[in-house]
């Protein structure tokens, strides 16, 4: 489950698993189909006289086994996708039972199927229990599967019912022996599916605290070092402006100091609230880079209005400072901003340090101030 290919959404999890657990399961099932339909034509009383049935047969078990086996999962992991590959899929699991179900009752019907019915009936069994088990996923598919499979067979055999009348009473309590085995079977996949998503929830959850920063619930630096690479690369491959923003709280010391840690804490919870509040695009991403350092990194952003944005918020910044019990402390910024070029940054970590230097060149200048990289 920590596979990037794997959807992390729980109904698309959910399909996912479901349909990669259906085509793991569905090739073996096909092969065995075509193999007791040749066992049963094979060892019927003439199986010259009985060429035709058992050609078409032949065709329609090795047609149905062949579509199994080219039917690929989707490329997209979308639920809808993946719920149509599905649907798709199972209509071969219900076209290839109700063709056994025709051709178990071709062989309790037929008279040169006499020697090898036995073995039409045995492989019924052995095909609806596999199918009971394997394909539980969908309760009301593998019931219809099931009676797909048996129907017919026990229609034929209660046309006979004089000399058929107990193998068509064993197998009808056999069949309500998989139904409620189907029913059971079917609770313990979705209970197993159920301790997955918990799994992979719980994961979720951890890897998101090891990307967010615990006081101001920005991105840390982990995620920092994660992003900023990619979002470089893309830009650079794409052509597009990215921007980044680097912040540093002025004199945050004195803060902790004069006022003590709880309320330092106090602080940068507010200062991330006023980077929520003014840069509001999903597409930036909002980090704590460690101490009383930010950043925010802006995809699509051209350096103006990097600058105005940034500017922006310096100047609410300094206007409304920080509320402590019984006053308003000052808080100002100094920053940093620049806009990846190829010209200039030859990587990543060239980007980062231009704009890093201008940020100290804020910092030199007198503080509360913005510098362009």
């Amino acid at each position: 489950m920590t596979e990037p290919h794997v959807p992390r959404q729980p109904q698309a999890f959910a399909l996912w698993r479901e349909a990669q657990d259906t085509r793991i399961r569905t090739p073996l099932g096909g092969i065995y189909y075509l193999l007791a339909w040749l066992l049963t034509w094979g060892f019927s009383n003439d199986p010259l006289a009985l060429l035709a049935p058992g050609l078409i047969g032949l065709g329609v078990f090795a047609l149905l086994l062949t579509l199994r086996l080219l039917h690929r999962l989707p490329d997209e992991q979308t639920p809808a996708a993946l719920q149509r590959w599905l649907n798709h899929h199972w209509l071969l699991i219900l076209s290839t039972a109700l063709a056994w179900g025709l051709a178990h009752a071709l062989a309790q019907t037929h008279a040169l199927f006499s020697s090898s019915a036995i073995i039409a009936t045995l492989s019924t069994i052995a095909f609806s229990t596999a199918l009971a088990f394997t394909f539980s996923m969908r309760k009301k598919r593998a019931t219809l599967a099931l009676l797909l499979i048996y129907l017919p067979g026990l229609l034929s055999l209660a046309l006979d019912w004089q000399a058929r009348h107990a193998v068509l009473i064993t197998l009808s309590f056999y069949l309500s022996y998989l139904l409620l085995a189907l029913n059971r079977s079917h609770r313990e996949y979705h209970n197993t599916l159920a301790l997955e998503l918990q799994l992979l929830d719980q994961q979720e959850r951890l890897e998101q605290l090891s990307r967010t920063d615990s006081l101001t619930q920005l991105g840390n630096r982990y995620q920092f070092n994660s992003l900023f690479p990619v979002m470089v690369a893309n830009a650079q491959r794409q052509s597009q402006p990215l921007s980044l923003v680097l912040l540093d709280i002025d004199f945050f010391k004195r803060i902790n100091d004069e006022h003590g840690h709880a309320c330092g804490d106090t602080c940068l919870s507010a200062f991330a609230e006023r980077m929520r509040q003014n840069f509001r695009r999903d597409s930036d991403a909002l980090l704590r880079l460690g101490g009383e350092e930010f950043g925010i990194l802006m995809p699509n952003t051209p350096l103006e209005q990097a600058r105005l944005l940034a500017e922006q918020f310096r100047q609410e910044l300094e206007r409304e400072g920080f509320e402590v019990p019984g006053a308003t402390l000052p808080l100002t910024a100094s920053l940093g901003v620049g806009c990846y070029d190829m010209r200039h940054d030859s990587s990543a970590e060239a980007f980062f340090k231009r704009v890093d230097d201008a940020l100290y060149q804020a910092k030199d200048a007198g503080r509360n101030r913005l510098q362009l990289a």
